[in-house]
């Protein structure tokens, strides 16, 4: 197994608006999907997309979901023995809205996600420590994302830490053990309390993080790029040029590619530029999963941009 993602699924339930309501205002929107999501899952489908071995650990609720969201992992070849069910439990939802910029607003309803515990992180030692790195979000349970990265570290297995949505419960002793701490623009300055308006001030919030002894900070900041920050050094990775449809779902895809790329290869760089690529065209089509690309299609986008 290359890759577990330790994290939420949901159900987005997208509707594409051409405004906000206001209150008490009922307003007609022009279409309305529904399709498997949530930060963990859509990390985790991405990283299989693009050809890695994925095993997930989440939970569903007993609905009407809970079944379809399983086979959806399983479509894509990710390794569901620990996925597993909570009675009485919802599963998680996510109500979006994406207006005709492509800009997105999300509401999220855990549900199942909150059942999450330590001890299934536990219950998955032995296909865990054949992982070649962990993924983790917050959507789930703080106690839970510690836990898996305690384990990282006791098996010498590498940790991707994605702080979203961004809490500021999070503790940086266990925040200082990941290997990377992957946060967007937004979530960097809800952490530190810093502005991020420019590539500076970005560049100055993610250098406090690595004063407290963060290794590597990358931000993804949407059209901006990507910025990878050290103790050392800092570096720039630009955005593609898209025409974008819907952004929902565009830092998961950074994250699961990156993470693939980095098991392949160990060379950090080449696995921001790639997922940047993948990210960038995930945002031209609608969707979260269903948006995401192939290896084939990333390789065919980036002839087209040599």
């Amino acid at each position: 197994m290359d890759i577990a993602v330790i994290g939420s699924n949901m159900v987005d339930l997208i509707s594409y608006i051409d405004k906000m309501p206001k209150e008490g205002e009922t307003l007609e929107a022009p279409d309305f999907k529904i399709g498997c999501g949530g930060k963990g899952a859509n990390q985790a489908v991405a990283a299989a997309k693009i050809g890695s071995k994925v095993m997930m650990i989440t939970k569903v609720g007993d609905d009407l979901f809970a079944e379809n969201t399983i086979q959806n992992l399983e479509s894509f070849g990710i390794d569901t023995e620990f996925t597993s069910k909570v009675s009485g439990a919802s599963s998680g939802v996510a109500p979006i809205f994406v207006d005709p910029e492509s800009k997105n607003r999300i509401l999220i309803i855990k549900g199942a996600n909150q059942h999450l515990m330590p001890e299934d992180v536990d219950r998955a030692t032995e296909k865990l420590k054949a992982c070649s790195l962990i993924v983790l979000q917050l959507e789930i349970p703080l106690p839970t994302v510690y836990r898996a990265i305690e384990f990282g570290n006791e098996h010498g297995i590498p940790v991707i830490l994605n702080p979203a949505p961004a809490s500021k419960d999070l503790d940086f002793d266990y925040v200082c053990k990941s290997d990377f701490f992957i946060p967007n623009e937004s979530e960097l300055e809800i952490l530190t309390g810093m502005p991020v308006e420019s590539d500076e001030q970005i560049r100055a919030a993610a250098s406090v993080l690595n004063e407290k002894g963060v290794t590597n900070v990358i931000v993804t900041m949407g059209i901006r790029g990507v910025m990878w920050v050290t103790k050392e050094k800092s570096q720039t990775v630009e955005s593609h040029k898209v025409a974008a449809i819907d952004t929902t779902g565009a830092g998961d895809a950074f994250i699961g590619c990156f993470a693939h790329f980095f098991v392949k290869n160990g060379d950090v760089l080449h696995a921001i530029k790639m997922a940047t690529a993948f990210a960038a065209l995930s945002v031209t089509k609608r969707g979260t999963q269903s948006s995401y690309p192939t290896t084939e299609d990333v390789g065919e986008f980036l002839k087209l941009r040599v």
